[in-house]
């Protein structure tokens, strides 16, 4: 009985490809974006209760807005979430393109 066995990946070489250079670029550069809208929009929250009275003001009978920005909070981290996950099926595919790449010995 033989085992296969799986062959050594050269991660450094991988690493130099310019495909997989432009896909690190593109992936940060989501990544960063993604969670600086994150933060702010939740960083905004206690800035905007604690020193100013613009979510204080009622909006819809006794609801003031801190309410509607607290539910939008929850409504923009679903929608993220859910285009992390769609971004991140594409940067999968294009990993696994990159691996096809050094595979067939292309840099």
């Amino acid at each position: 009985m033989s085992k296969k066995h799986k062959p050594i990946v050269d991660y450094d070489r991988i690493a130099q490809q310019e495909s997989f250079k432009q896909l690190s670029k593109k992936k940060n550069a989501f990544l960063w974006t993604l969670t600086v809208i994150f933060l702010g929009a939740y960083m905004l929250l206690p800035v905007l209760t604690s020193y100013t009275d613009i979510l204080h003001q009622k909006a819809v009978g006794d609801v003031t807005w801190v309410w509607f920005y607290s539910f939008g909070l929850f409504i923009m981290t679903w929608c993220l979430c859910h285009l992390y996950v769609a971004r991140a099926n594409k940067f999968d595919r294009q990993a696994k393109e990159i691996i096809q790449e050094y595979e067939r010995g292309v840099s």
